[in-house]
Order: structure tokens, then C-alpha cells, then sequence
């Protein structure tokens, strides 16, 4: 295994970045891709959530969740930026314990954000278009906020990591979960029952509200 650090006499293993599998020797130019990648979408992201903010007139809920996936896609991009940068640029492939469950808790915490306000999204623009005359009577601030919070309760709680004592090489340039399945000491099928429930409970459910949304229209 690579370097351990140790806390409170437990061995915390540090892990291995392996950058986009099968393209090792192309990492100068994928940084080149990637770097301008990210730029624009941080400037890009940056960019609504200052338009919004200076515009009285786009202060109302469709807008707000515009914001709130800005926030969140800005949150993905710095999630995965320090690492991949460190992978592609500097050749730094080694990642700490802690600095892995950060980025597995923030990759994934804002990927089931995403999911939620999606699905919020979908709402406002069903009461927009099958109720308008009462829309801002529905969807006043006061529900708004509480939507919102709810989106990011229910993310973080669906996030938990676990402890490892196999291989210690990951498959990306980032931390995942699916890298984090195989990791665990002992039988990892209850940790595969629950990821696949949280994967239903969330993206499946989301998914199949907002088509349901769709269907409503008609």
C-alpha cells in the first residue's frame, strides 16, 4: 500500500490517483481540455449567480433554483479541481485518507443535490404551466427556503463513508464511490444493497417524479 498517516493508533492508508484510464500518456493535453473545462464552467456559473443576484426581476423561485444548481455545479468543479490538477499538472498522484473522504463526500453530496433540485425545478415549472394564476401563491420564499434546505438534509445524509484495508489504487482522478465498494474490510454486499438503495431512493426516484411532471403537462 502507499504511505500511511496515523491517528489515535489506527493506520489510515493514503491512496493513488491514476488520472482517465487509458490516456496515462496524455495527461499534459488532457490537463490543457480540462483546465479550459473548468474554467468556463466556474466563470460560467459565477457569471448567473451575480446576473441573478444584481436583477430584482429574476428574484422569484425559477431563478432561485437556477442559482442553486450553479452553486452546486461550481461545488462539483471545485470538488474534483484540486485533484486533477495535482494528477495532470504536477504529477502528485498521491492522495491522502482525509483528503479522499472529503472529496468523496463533496463529489457525492453534490451529485444527489443535483438530483433534488432537478426534481424542484420540475415542480415550479409544473405549477408555472398547469396552475400559473396561483404559482406565487404556491411557490412563495418561505417555500422556497424550506425545499432547498430539505435537498441539501437529504443529500448529506445518504453519504457515509466506510474503512478500507485492500488495494489502495484508484480508477480516476477524483474520488468515487464506486472505487470506494471495492475498498472496504470484510463482505461489502450490504454496503452494494445500499448504495444501489440510495442510488433508487434518489436519482431513480427523482428521475422517474420528474418524467412524471412531463406526463402531467398533457
Amino acid at each position: 500500500m502507499g504511505n500511511s498517516s496515523t491517528t489515535n493508533g489506527t493506520e489510515l492508508p493514503s491512496f493513488t490517483l491514476t488520472g482517465l484510464p487509458g490516456l496515462e500518456a496524455s495527461q499534459h493535453w488532457m490537463f490543457l481540455l480540462l483546465g479550459a473545462l473548468y474554467t468556463v464552467s466556474i466563470v460560467g456559473t459565477s457569471l448567473i449567480l451575480f446576473i441573478v443576484k444584481e436583477e430584482q426581476s429574476l428574484h422569484q423561485p425559477m431563478y432561485y433554483f437556477l442559482s442553486l444548481l450553479s452553486v452546486n455545479d461550481l461545488g462539483v468543479s471545485l470538488s474534483t479541481l484540486p485533484s486533477v490538477l495535482a494528477t495532470f499538472c504536477f504529477h502528485a498522484q498521491e492522495i491522502t485518507f482525509d483528503a479522499c473522504m472529503a472529496q468523496m463526500v463533496f463529489i457525492h453530496l453534490f451529485s444527489f443535490m443535483e438530483s433534488g433540485i432537478q426534481l424542484a425545478r420540475s415542480f415550479d415549472r409544473y405549477v408555472a404551466i398547469c396552475n400559473p394564476l396561483r404559482h406565487s401563491t404556491i411557490l412563495t420564499d418561505n417555500r422556497v427556503a424550506p425545499m432547498s434546505l430539505f435537498i441539501g438534509i437529504r443529500s448529506f445524509c445518504v453519504v457515509f463513508p466506510m474503512p478500507f484495508c485492500k488495494a489502495n489504487i484508484l480508477s480516476h482522478a477524483y474520488y468515487l464511490h464506486p472505487d470506494l465498494i471495492r475498498l472496504p474490510c470484510g463482505d461489502i454486499t450490504i454496503n452494494n444493497i445500499f448504495g444501489l438503495c440510495i442510488v433508487i431512493s434518489t436519482f431513480v426516484l427523482d428521475s422517474a417524479l420528474i418524467l412524471l411532471s412531463y406526463i402531467l403537462f398533457f
